[in-house]
């Protein structure tokens, strides 16, 4: 068991290249963790990881390693979940990486709705762009990723897809007037959602029933954040494409639709996982979010 437990750490370690991080996910002293790796590379007779003072690689004994390891690793954790779960609920700490854009405009009240469903569960959310989701440094049981997929030998699920509409402040609307066609946008100020590195906004490909538009929105302001959009939207800045469920502003006055009978998207929204052999907090997490999504992204998440 203790040749298992060395496994697991050096996984950590691998995954998050470095010792500080992984120490702080295994609630371990960083010096306990590297004497502990150390000791598993006395025992294989092969380094496996390098060292500095700004980051930690691996080795290509550990390439090979760390592949096998992670395949033991899982299957006993899972192996042991899965008995605990003939007597137990969902526990232990969720670790989830995803677009904040994504966090901001749904996830919050169904995380809510979850924890209050699973009380032993806690969270561990890491937030960054829709571009750079996959390379946020933290290890995680989860990533969810919105759009099409890359190929990836990392498994990946469907759990449905988001719309988003366009929605712009009252003062906006009185100046500048409502526009009653997609095409109109070219001539409105928009909250343009930049989703590139090089600074260039997207077009909006617009819907409604079978008919689609796409139009290069008039803007002033190009964002990769969906809060900063909606404030920009509620001053009076423009036009922003939102996603999630904005009834409480609208009811509010603080925003009002915008072309209501077209939306982007549907946008899919996945799950992406290192493995099949997830823990059940994980896999009733999942779970939960498809059927949030089988009912609308909804703002009563949190009381289901």
């Amino acid at each position: 068991m203790r040749s298992l437990h060395s496994m697991e750490l050096f996984a950590e370690v691998a995954k998050a290249r470095s010792f500080s991080r992984a120490a702080v996910v295994l609630g371990l002293p960083k010096s306990t963790l590297s004497r502990r790796v150390a000791e598993l590379e006395r025992s294989v007779g092969l380094s496996l990881l390098t060292r500095s003072t700004r980051k930690v690689e691996l080795t290509g004994a550990g390439e090979i390693y760390l592949e096998r390891c992670l395949r033991i690793v899982e299957e006993a954790q899972v192996a042991h979940e899965e008995l605990q779960a003939l007597t137990a609920t969902p526990s232990g700490l969720l670790r989830i990486n995803m677009p904040a854009t994504f966090a901001t405009d749904v996830m919050a009240e169904i995380f809510l709705g979850f924890s209050r469903r699973h009380p032993e569960v806690a969270f561990h959310v890491n937030l960054a762009s829709l571009e750079h989701v996959d390379r946020v440094a933290e290890p995680c049981d989860l990533t969810i990723k919105i759009g099409e997929l890359p190929d990836s030998s990392r498994i990946a699920r469907t759990l449905g897809a988001l719309r988003v509409h366009l929605y712009a402040s009252e003062d906006y609307l009185l100046t500048h007037g409502a526009p009653t066609h997609p095409s109109e946008l070219t001539a409105h100020e928009c909250i343009g959602f930049r989703a590139q590195d090089n600074g260039a906004s997207t077009r909006w490909q617009l819907v409604r029933g079978n008919e689609q538009v796409s139009v290069m929105p008039g803007s002033r302001f190009s964002v990769n954040e969906a809060g900063m959009a909606r404030r920009l939207a509620m001053l009076g800045a423009g036009i922003a494409a939102l996603g999630g469920d904005q009834t409480e502003l609208e009811s509010s006055g603080g925003l009002r639709r915008v072309l209501p009978e077209w939306s982007l998207g549907p946008f899919p929204v996945h799950v992406v996982t290192e493995t099949r052999l997830l823990p059940a907090r994980a896999r009733a997490f999942v779970d939960y979010l498809i059927a949030c999504l089988a009912k609308g992204w909804p703002a009563s998440a949190a009381t289901r």
